[in-house]
């Protein structure tokens, strides 16, 4: 159980420092442009904004991966805050913005963060 919970773990980083690229450095690409369904015009006008939310997503990112090589206690805890704050900013962005973050942001979280408390 414990080894499942830490590959989904970085699973959970992986993904995180993709949307870190994705929205600081490709958001106003065509290839951004479609990752999120914005326009030309939209990307354009907000790519700073999407940058603060790459910067957090790489945060998060450098935090669970962080929790993946500090000893324990301080492993399991940091693993908890990390993958609960990624949870509550998903049900958030999917209550605000769009319910597909509930799929590809809080939901993996949501599987870690069971893993990580059964195998705890």
């Amino acid at each position: 159980m414990q080894t499942a919970a830490q590959v989904l773990v970085a699973l959970v980083a992986l993904i995180h420092a993709y949307f870190l690229v994705l929205e600081m450095f490709l958001w106003d690409t065509p290839r951004g442009r479609k990752a999120f369904g914005t326009t030309e015009e939209f990307s354009r006008a907000s790519a700073t904004l999407a940058a603060n939310q790459g910067l957090y997503n790489g945060f998060m990112a450098a935090g669970l991966v962080w929790s993946l090589i500090v000893g324990d206690p301080v492993a399991h805890q940091a693993q908890i805050f990390f993958l609960s704050c990624l949870i509550v900013a998903g049900v958030y962005g999917a209550a605000t913005v769009s319910r597909k973050i509930l799929y590809v942001q809080a939901a993996p979280a949501a599987v870690a963060l069971a893993l990580v408390l059964a195998a705890g």
